[in-house]
């Protein structure tokens, strides 16, 4: 029998671009990982990327493991060598992203730098028309992560989906169904948004999800602010933060959603360096609780939710 419960799937990121990617997936395959995202940070680095996603099958091997998204990251709307680079890297991950078995494409926007955010969007427009003719061609949708990388609305260097009037005015440029969000409560938590109505509204426009939480020091806050020497706020692993994820699960599954939520690492400032994949062990652990824990069949007279046989 399958499991329904893994309609919502707990795994990790890895990293792409030094070619490693089918290593680190053999290390840690056997973790209890359900799935990953390969990502890369702003270039392939001239990689064959069908030649990479038959690797990675391979250290997948008959596991029941999916990589359902592929990340990009960096400033594709830009002009610099890098720039280019990364556009060209989303272009080469939607041509081969059925290699990995994966039908998304996730990653930045992308900004002009550091200029208002609006100034971005005839550009952006420019660029994602393109790319979403690209992807509709191959059967690929396309994900917004919703972080700001220090990033603000009057300037920044690298997206402008980190806020949801940005995805308003994102979407109004490129209306089309298969371009979403990547999203994470973290990113919303740091500029003190509350991220659970957002999935009310959102859930539709939601393609994939990081697993990436927050701790907020309201007690710093109080006494020096958001803008002083002292930090008051931490991204953390799923487990170590504010987040209810039980409450984010609950209204994904509500919204009808299904996909994968793909920890985030190295950020936590505790559980990093020798305690990373301590941390995120503990995390998938977390969040496959917080999913509802080991799936049990319904049996019987319960099966079917009759209240009468109650």
């Amino acid at each position: 029998m399958s499991d329904p419960a893994k309609s919502i799937r707990i795994g990790t990121m890895i990293a792409a671009s030094g070619g490693e990617a089918a290593t680190r997936i053999s290390e840690i395959a056997d973790l209890g990982f359900e799935s990953f995202e390969p990502f890369f940070w702003q270039t392939t680095n001239g990689q064959d990327i069908a030649e990479l996603g038959k690797r990675c099958l391979d250290a997948i091997g008959d596991r029941d493991i999916t990589m359902s998204t592929l990340g990009v990251f960096g400033n594709p709307l830009e002009e610099e060598k890098l720039d280019l680079d990364t556009l060209q890297a989303w272009k080469d991950c939607i041509d081969n992203a059925h290699h990995f078995g994966a039908s998304c494409v996730a990653g930045f926007t992308g900004r002009i730098r550091n200029r208002p955010l609006e100034e971005s969007l005839p550009r952006y427009r420019e660029i994602w028309s393109e790319l979403a003719k690209r992807a509709a061609d191959k059967g690929v949708k396309i994900a917004f992560e919703n972080c700001a990388m220090d990033g603000n609305w009057q300037s920044g260097d690298w997206n402008i989906a980190h806020n949801p009037d940005a995805w308003e005015l994102m979407f109004n440029e490129t209306p089309d169904e298969h371009i979403g969000l990547e999203w994470e409560p973290c990113h919303q938590m740091v500029y003190l948004i509350d991220p659970l109505p957002q999935i009310r509204k959102w859930a539709g426009r939601i393609f994939h999800v990081h697993g990436k939480d927050a701790t907020i020091r309201h007690d710093v806050i109080r006494e020096h602010g958001i803008f002083g020497k002292h930090p008051f706020v931490f991204m953390r692993s799923p487990g170590f933060g504010d987040s209810n994820w039980t409450d984010i699960i609950s209204e994904l599954r509500l919204a009808g959603w299904s996909g994968s939520i793909d920890i985030e690492g190295w950020h936590d400032p505790v559980y990093r360096d020798e305690l990373e994949m301590t941390g995120q062990v503990h995390a998938l652990r977390f969040l496959q609780q917080c999913r509802g824990g080991d799936f049990v069949p319904a049996s019987g007279k319960y099966e079917g939710g009759d209240p009468s046989l109650l």
